[in-house]
């Protein structure tokens, strides 16, 4: 990246003796999770007065990742500013060393709690994906500059993260790419790159991405998240998520593949159930073009939010 460029992140860098102080010179005990970036560590810093929990994602060279996916990240966390996005605190570029510091979220990825029926509940599961489908919005129509918006690429529960009040935060911006708004439904021709169950079919088709790419991701998440199942699972006979809900949604058969808890909390008509899953079926229509938008996606989940309880007040947005 251009030295001009980097100049612009300059008020975000962070010296590496403080991050080293922060996770314990990079202790195995302070390790809270291993991804395709490296590993990623739990620490504590000081900022404006204020001692702040982080994550500091560590970049080991090991894994094919490097400098493009560190300052793509930067740049694109440090132009957004959105509830539902995790927040960027700063990056150590020092010594060989390349690291990505965000707050640190408590109850780890949605991912790790698709099955837990007590602590999600149903109403609780609407309220995160209408909030991660507010966050795919703000990058795909409200972003504040006024020439671009953001493809994502890599859209999965993995990569929701969860804060104590099980906010979500979308995270993982090392693979997203500023698109030019007046190209919107142009495809953007690049690798296959994403996490298995999510990746949009339409990509080996035309070569590329578009924004109904991250389109398809977010449906995936949406069954994830209303039928208590994960979108990949080698030990399963219907091993991806995704044709599996389509063909019971078409056959009106989508309780046979719910997590029965979660059936039972749906309210006695379903019609929260039948919003829901309508929402998420659109988004996984073969065609970009006959996909959903991020816009009515929201509009459903909020009906579908007042069917399973008109009387308790939102808390996400």
């Amino acid at each position: 990246m251009a030295s001009n460029t980097v100049s612009e992140f300059a008020h975000l860098k962070i010296p590496l003796e403080e991050i080293v102080k922060a996770t314990d010179n990079f202790s195995e005990e302070s390790i809270i999770g291993k991804g395709g970036f490296g590993n990623v560590y739990k620490g504590k810093i000081m900022r404006s007065g204020t001692l702040i929990n982080i994550s500091a994602r560590r970049l080991d060279r090991r894994y094919g990742q490097g400098d493009v996916e560190f300052w793509t990240e930067i740049s694109v966390l440090s132009s957004l500013k959105h509830i539902n996005l995790v927040r960027l605190i700063g990056y150590c570029d020092e010594r060989n060393e390349k690291i990505i510091i965000t707050e640190y979220y408590p109850k780890g990825s949605l991912s790790m709690h698709l099955t837990d029926t007590t602590n999600l509940d149903w109403l609780k599961r609407i309220e995160i994906s209408r909030a991660i489908a507010d966050a795919i919005q703000d990058l795909q129509e409200n972003i504040g500059q006024s020439n671009y918006y953001v493809i994502h690429r890599n859209i999965n529960s993995s990569t929701v993260l969860l804060d104590d009040n099980w906010i979500p935060k979308l995270s993982g911006f090392e693979f997203s790419i500023k698109h030019p708004k007046d190209r919107k439904n142009h495809v953007f021709r690049c690798e296959a790159i994403g996490t298995k169950g999510y990746m949009d079919p339409e990509i080996e088709k035309t070569g590329g991405v578009t924004h109904k790419s991250d389109i398809y991701a977010l449906g995936v998440v949406l069954f994830e998240v209303m039928c208590g199942r994960k979108a990949f699972d080698p030990k399963d006979k219907d091993m991806f998520l995704a044709p599996l809900v389509k063909f019971h949604y078409e056959n009106d058969t989508l309780k046979d593949i719910i997590n029965p808890d979660l059936w039972d909390q749906m309210e006695p008509e379903r019609e929260s159930f039948v919003r829901f899953s309508k929402a998420a079926y659109h988004c996984l229509q073969e065609e970009r073009a006959q996909r959903s938008d991020a816009k009515l996606v929201m509009k459903q989940i909020k009906i579908a939010y007042d069917y399973a309880d008109p009387f308790e007040p939102e808390i996400l947005h």
